[in-house]
């Protein structure tokens, strides 16, 4: 009875000693696991009992839902594989006394305890004649120098290549160290202040590629305290693998793996396991589907097969995998299966290759016919051979002849791509360059017989200033329009693109302001059916090479019926250019068009975008800042001084053109009369003195942006962002 007593005691001690080793590097149960948005993985925890034990590097203290280590140190990330996201402060001194030759340090001083600084991270230094030293103490003693000097009152942005800013390398495993600063004092000829900050400079510790040496608000946010990302490195305490043998923290499915800090060591998932390889629980090291997660190594994604702590790649019958590209490889007898199988295929093919020839000529010669009908060509042969259309310039043309002009729609051939389609350029046989447009159309009845409506009354447009249809081709899935090329770019790819051009000057640019009002003014008023382009912007407007204006693209132009003065349509456009009203509304007049126009003539006049997300925000959007600058006379801080006089009046013009209501938008033929008036004409516009009446002239879109300035809840015209079938850049 004694000895089985004896037993149960030893048992029980065993079991208890055993729970107990088993535990103690283990967070007990409710330990909190995050602070604010970071996630607070063991060995790090919060509070004594939910962190590695023995060693307070590894404490978390969470304030206002951030998280600190040693005390101070701000936590942004922690990772399993020994690593560390902090925010170290940047050391700031500043030299007040002029021409001072002296050096005068100020030290910034951190100790890691059991962390240390990560190679992954760099010293930087910014400012102008100064630098920047790191030294090291403890029994790795180390030290490197940052110098910053600048041989001008004004160094350039962009690289950090010591002048106004320079940055060092630093070595691995530092766990105590400071950053001193020294200014050198010298004062160059009439300089007064620094763009770099004056005469103080900024030494700091940063993970490679957090820093960017290229802008004002990098600049703007060292002076304000900004700190950098540091990566520190870690591990459990002082032993390597080899000596902390089984007693390693290490839990199932994870290996031990020596720390890059040449102490300690660090726990790593198997091959085949992710999770956290410090806990023993369902958040410790589980088995993942290698296959469908996509972490395989099998050049056939179809060959992967999961098993427990991995995969392989499993080739089919016949098969073999070769392990150096993990590719399966047919084995060697089946070389004279292929060679059988390829006897038998050619006999069937030399059999049956005259038949299959046949049906594909006439599968093909039945899918062209297919796509000439369903794209409405029999009703454009009906209407082109009707009455009023014998005379028309244009051309059907076969499917053959535009691969062969556009080289099989080469790559290469790509003039631009948009809303409206992509455009090649195509040569025709008789060597005449011709620009070809794939158009969007639906396989709708109604949409087609439309589709070839429009595309009548617009061969009936003959104005010299728009792109002219030759032709176009009906046998292919997406009909392509043929239409004359113009070889001088965009006004947009002058204005802002490729083809900028600082020679395009005030007579140029109100030549093309006048020549497209004109158009536009022709559209609405002299076409035999009025025309509303509903797209007009600068990348449909095209330059010849006399810098004569094209307008261009009317794939989303519509027709307004002589009994009606507006149509309700889905709504269609490009941000920027958009005229709130018909955004609002849905409701389409040819005060839609007047809008962009007005837009168009900002460009014109500032040489800047109609929507630049990087600008400032309360000048993102050319309307508003014109319109503003315009009411405020600041015009000159937004486009150069060309002919003040006419510039004033023609900036008048635009703001007219670009109001809310459309009811108080003059018509195109009033502005192309007005626009034209200022190239024969100093007089003063008669629209200036109702500029100036308030009842008049109060400009909504203003009044918005001044509040946006003032209140960061206003969203003013970004919400026109929600838009569907909106693009921010149009092809031609």
């Amino acid at each position: 009875m004694k000895v089985h007593g004896v037993f149960l005691v030893v048992v029980f001690l065993y079991l208890t000693c055993t729970k107990l080793v088993k535990g103690q590097f283990q967070p007990r149960e409710g330990c909190k696991t995050s602070c604010g948005k970071v996630e607070i993985r063991y060995p790090f925890g919060i509070s004594s009992d939910c962190y590695y034990h023995g060693d307070d590097s590894f404490n978390i203290t969470c304030k206002e839902d951030r998280p600190y280590v040693l005390g101070d140190i701000e936590v942004t990330n922690i990772y399993h594989n020994g690593k560390l996201q902090v925010l170290l402060n940047r050391s700031s001194p500043c030299d007040e006394e002029q021409g001072n030759e002296t050096m005068s340090f100020n030290a910034n001083n951190f100790t890691l305890g059991n962390l240390s600084i990560s190679a992954s991270n760099k010293l930087a230094l910014v400012g102008c004649n100064a630098m920047a030293i790191l030294v090291t103490s403890g029994t790795k003693n180390y030290a490197t120098v940052c110098l910053s000097v600048c041989n001008s009152p004004q160094p350039a942005y962009g690289r950090c290549d010591g002048e106004g800013c320079c940055t060092a390398d630093i070595p691995a495993s530092l766990d105590s160290y400071s950053v001193e600063t020294a200014s050198f004092g010298l004062q160059l000829p009439n300089q007064t202040s620094m763009q770099h900050g004056g005469r103080c400079f900024y030494a700091f510790l940063y993970e490679y590629g957090t820093f960017d040496f290229s802008s004002q608000e990098n600049l703007t946010s060292l002076r304000n305290g900004t700190r950098f990302p540091v990566e520190l490195d870690w591990s459990i305490g002082n032993q390597t693998c080899q000596e902390v043998g089984n007693k390693s923290i290490c839990r199932g499915n994870s290996t031990c793996s020596n720390s890059t800090r040449e102490k300690g060591y660090i726990c790593v998932c198997k091959d085949g396991y992710d999770g956290n390889p410090y806990l023993s629980n369902e958040h410790g090291c589980q088995d993942f589907n290698a296959c469908t997660t996509g972490r395989h190594n099998c050049s056939d994604p179809s060959t992967c097969k999961d098993k427990v702590g991995g995969f392989e790649c499993k080739c089919q019958f016949g098969h073999r995998l070769d392990p150096t590209t993990m590719s399966c490889k047919r084995k060697d007898y089946r070389w004279a299966m292929i060679l059988i199988g390829n006897a038998i295929g050619v006999l069937f093919i030399l059999l049956g290759v005259s038949c299959m020839q046949q049906k594909i000529k006439h599968r093909k010669d039945t899918l062209r016919q297919k796509f000439f009908e369903q794209n409405g060509g029999g009703l454009l042969v009906q209407r082109l051979s009707g009455a009023g259309a014998s005379n028309v310039d244009f051309k059907i043309y076969t499917d053959k002849g535009m691969k062969e002009a556009t080289n099989d729609y080469e790559e290469s051939r790509i003039l631009g791509q948009g809303g409206q389609g992509t455009v090649y350029k195509g040569i025709l046989p008789d060597n005449s360059v011709v620009a070809i447009k794939k158009a969007r159309l639906g396989g709708d009845r109604s949409q087609v017989e439309q589709f070839i409506y429009e595309m009548l009354v617009l061969l009936q447009i003959n104005h010299r200033n728009v792109v002219k249809l030759l032709g176009c081709c009906l046998e292919t899935e997406v009909p392509l329009l043929v239409y004359e090329f113009v070889s001088n770019g965009t006004l947009f790819d002058h204005l802002h693109g490729s083809l900028f051009d600082t020679s395009l000057t005030w007579e140029h640019r109100l030549r093309i302001a006048i020549e497209v009002a004109g158009t536009l003014a022709y559209l609405h008023s002299s076409a035999s059916i009025p025309i509303i382009h509903r797209d007009i912007k600068t990348a449909n407007i095209l330059l010849d090479e006399n810098l004569t204006a094209k307008v261009a693209d009317f794939g989303a132009s519509k027709l307004i019926p002589m009994d009606k003065e507006q149509l309700t349509t889905m709504v269609q456009g490009t941000l920027g250019y958009l005229d709130p009203e018909y955004f609002t509304t849905g409701l389409l007049n040819e005060k839609s068009d007047v809008y962009s126009f007005g837009v168009v003539l900002m460009e014109l006049l500032s040489g800047q975008k109609a929507l630049c997300f990087e600008r400032p925000e309360y000048s993102r959007h050319l309307v508003t800042y014109f319109s503003c600058a315009t009411k405020e006379n600041r015009l000159h801080e937004i486009m150069n001084e060309y002919n003040q006089r006419e510039v004033q009046e023609a900036a008048l013009i635009a703001v007219e053109c670009t109001r809310l209501m459309g009811e108080e938008r003059p018509r195109m033929k009033e502005v192309a009369a007005k626009l034209e008036g200022l190239r024969v004409t100093e007089t003063k516009h008669p629209w200036s003195d109702r500029y100036n009446e308030p009842e008049v002239n109060e400009h909504l879109i203003c009044v918005e942006t001044i509040s946006a300035q003032g209140d960061t809840s206003s969203t003013g015209y970004d919400s026109i962002k929600k838009v569907a079938r909106l693009h921010i850049e149009g092809g031609r």
